[in-house]
C-alpha cells in the first residue's frame, strides 16, 4: 500500500517499487531468500496476467475503443512484427547474440504494458483516440507476442516463417471467436438470471473471463486475446451491481501485479546483472528510439493521425511485467543463454521505465496533446428485482455532470420508470417533479424490465447534455436523439392533472419565465407543455 502511494506521488510506475521489494527479499538482498524456480514463476505470471488482462478489458470503454479498433489491431500485429525484426537485428549485430536469442529478445520486449502507461498518464487528459489505441494495443499485442516467444523457444530450427504467420493468424482468430462468444453468453446470463447475493456478481464476472482464457487455450487459440475480448464485452454490457464488480476486479488486478512483480524480483540475482547492463542499454536504445517509432509510424500510415500523436504513442510504449514474464519461457524451455536473455530484459525494463515513465507527462505537454477533461459519467448501479420484474437503479451525480440543476420532471424518463428517492447530504426525501437535482445527489430509480435500458440511457444522456439532451443530439444510447430542428419522436410522459394517465405528446423545450431559487421544491413557473 505504501508503494502504491509513493508511486502515485512520484509519477513512477509502481512495478519498479514492487520489483525492488522482491529484490530486497531475494538473493543479495536483506533476507537473502533463495528462489530460482523459473517454471513456477511462469505459471504464476500467466495466472496473474490473465487477471490483469481481465481487469483491463472490464475497464475498457467501447465508445473509445471502437473508433480506433482497426488502428490498434494493426499496430499490435504488423507493428509488433516490425519491432521484433529491428530489435532482433540490433541484438544480433550490436550485442553479438545468435539469431535465436536475438529473435526471442525482440519478441519479448515488443509487448507494451497498459498499467505502466496509464499509471503515469492519469493526470494528463488525452484525446480518446490516443488512449483508445494505447489501451487496445496493450490488450491485443500480448497474444501475438506470446505465440512468437513460444515458437522461437521451441526445440529445433525456426523454419518457414510464412507458416508461423499463418499459425499466429489462426490462433488469434480462434481466441477472438471464443472470447466474443463467452463474453456475450456470460453477459446474457448475468442480465437475465438473478443471483441470490450481490457479492456473487463480481466473482461470476471474473470466473467468466477466466473461463474464456481456459476455453481459448484448450482450443489451441490465443487465451490472452480471448480473456481480454470477453472482459471487454462484459464490461460494456450494463451488468447488475457494476460498481462493486469494477472495484473487485480492480483490487484483484492490483493484487496480481503486486504478487507477480515481487516474485520476479525474487527470481533475479542482482550481481548477475552487471555483465548484461550495457547490452540491455544498447538493445533498449534501439527499441525506444528506432524500433518503436518505426513500428508506430509504418503501421499507422494508412490512418490519418497527426504526427505529434504518433510521436507520443511511440514514447508511450512502456514495458512492464509482461516482457519479464515472457523471458521465463526460454528458461523453462532450456534455450541456451536463456539466463542472459532474462537479465537483459530485466535491466531493459527497469532502466527505460525509469526514463520514459516520469517524462511521459512532459512529452505530452511539449507536444500540446492535452485535451479538456470530459464531464464525469454517472455512476449507475443496477440491482434486478426478479420477482417484481423490475430493476432498482442507484444513480450518483458526479461533480461535473450536466444533470446538476435539472428538475426531476425534466429528466423525461420513459413510462414505467420513476425517481422514488433522493439522498442529499446524508438526508433522504421523496422528490416532486419540480425538485432540482444537485451534484453529489444519489437517486433511487425504479424501472420495469421493458424500459430498464431506456431509462438508464436517458439518465446518461441528461448527464452528458443536460435537460436539452435530446435536442442536442445526446442520446446516451437510448435511441432518443434529435436536433434543434428535428427533436425526434414524441416521448411518453405523464401530464400533471391527469391522475397519472399516460399522454403521448411531443415535449418541446421552452424558455423559463422565472429562475428557481435555492429551494428545491419551490413552485415552478416553467411553461412545460
Amino acid at each position: 500500500m505504501a508503494a502504491v502511494r509513493i508511486s502515485s506521488r512520484s509519477g513512477l510506475p509502481s512495478l519498479l517499487l514492487y520489483l525492488g521489494i522482491g529484490i530486497a527479499l531475494g538473493q543479495d538482498g536483506i533476507f537473502d531468500v533463495k528462489f530460482d524456480n523459473a517454471e513456477l514463476t511462469q505459471v504464476i505470471g500467466y495466472a496473474a496476467l490473465v487477471v490483469i488482462l481481465a481487469e483491463g478489458g472490464l475497464g475498457a470503454k467501447w465508445k473509445e475503443v471502437r473508433p480506433v479498433l482497426p488502428a490498434a489491431a494493426v499496430v499490435s500485429t504488423v507493428g509488433v512484427g516490425i519491432s521484433v525484426g529491428i530489435t532482433a537485428a540490433a541484438a544480433h549485430y550490436l550485442v553479438g547474440l545468435d539469431w535465436r536469442q536475438a529473435l526471442i529478445i525482440g519478441a519479448v520486449v515488443s509487448s507494451t504494458d497498459a498499467a505502466a502507461v496509464f499509471s503515469v498518464l492519469r493526470r494528463v487528459p488525452l484525446p480518446s483516440r490516443i488512449t483508445g489505441v494505447l489501451e487496445a494495443e496493450s490488450g491485443f499485442n500480448d497474444a501475438p507476442v506470446v505465440i512468437l516467444v513460444v515458437a522461437f523457444s521451441a526445440v529445433g530450427p525456426v523454419e518457414h516463417w510464412y507458416l508461423l504467420i499463418g499459425e499466429i493468424a489462426l490462433e488469434l482468430a480462434i481466441g477472438a471467436a471464443i472470447g466474443i462468444t463467452v463474453g456475450w453468453l456470460g453477459s446474457l446470463g448475468l442480465r437475465h438470471v438473478a443471483l441470490p447475493a450481490s457479492g456473487l456478481y463480481p466473482i461470476a464476472v471474473m470466473a467468466i473471463a477466466v473461463m474464456a482464457y481456459a476455453a481459448g487455450a484448450m482450443a489451441h487459440g490465443s487465451g490472452f486475446l480471448a480473456v481480454y475480448l470477453a472482459a471487454m464485452i462484459l464490461g460494456n454490457s450494463k451488468l447488475p451491481h457494476w460498481p462493486a464488480t469494477r472495484g473487485f476486479a480492480d483490487g484483484l488486478g492490483w493484487l496480481a501485479q503486486i504478487g507477480m512483480f515481487v516474485l520476479l524480483g525474487l527470481l533475479v540475482t542482482p550481481h548477475d546483472l552487471v555483465d548484461d547492463f550495457w547490452p540491455a542499454i544498447v538493445v533498449g536504445l534501439v527499441l525506444t528510439m528506432v524500433a518503436r517509432p518505426l513500428s508506430v509510424f509504418l503501421s499507422l500510415a494508412p490512418f490519418r493521425l497527426p504526427a505529434r500523436e504518433k510521436v507520443l504513442m511511440s514514447w508511450a510504449g512502456l514495458r512492464g511485467a509482461v516482457p519479464i514474464i515472457l523471458a521465463t519461457i526460454p528458461m523453462v524451455s532450456g534455450v541456451e543463454g536463456s539466463t542472459r536473455i532474462f537479465n537483459i530484459v530485466f535491466v531493459l525494463v527497469i532502466v527505460y521505465t525509469l526514463i520514459q515513465g516520469p517524462t511521459l507527462p512532459w512529452v505530452a505537454d511539449k507536444l500540446k496533446i492535452a485535451d479538456e477533461p470530459e464531464p464525469d459519467d454517472l455512476g449507475i448501479e443496477s440491482a434486478p428485482l426478479e420477482r417484481l420484474r423490475g430493476h432498482l437503479l442507484s444513480v450518483g451525480i458526479p461533480a461535473k455532470s450536466k444533470m446538476h440543476g435539472v428538475e426531476v420532471g425534466e429528466l423525461r424518463l420513459p413510462a414505467g420508470a420513476a425517481v422514488t428517492l433522493v439522498v442529499r447530504e446524508e438526508e433522504s426525501f421523496v422528490p416532486s417533479p419540480t425538485t432540482v437535482l444537485r451534484r453529489g445527489d444519489e437517486l433511487l430509480v425504479v424501472a420495469t424490465d421493458p424500459v430498464r435500458d431506456k431509462a438508464e440511457a436517458r439518465l446518461r444522456a441528461v448527464g452528458e447534455g443536460g435537460k436539452l439532451a435530446g435536442w442536442l443530439g445526446t442520446s446516451g444510447g437510448s435511441g432518443v436523439s434529435g436536433t434543434p430542428g428535428n427533436p425526434g419522436p414524441p416521448v411518453l410522459t405523464k401530464a400533471p392533472g391527469t391522475g397519472g394517465s399516460d399522454v403521448r405528446q411531443a415535449v418541446k423545450p421552452v424558455r423559463p419565465v422565472k429562475k428557481l431559487g435555492p429551494a428545491d421544491d419551490a413552485p415552478t413557473t416553467n411553461a412545460r407543455r
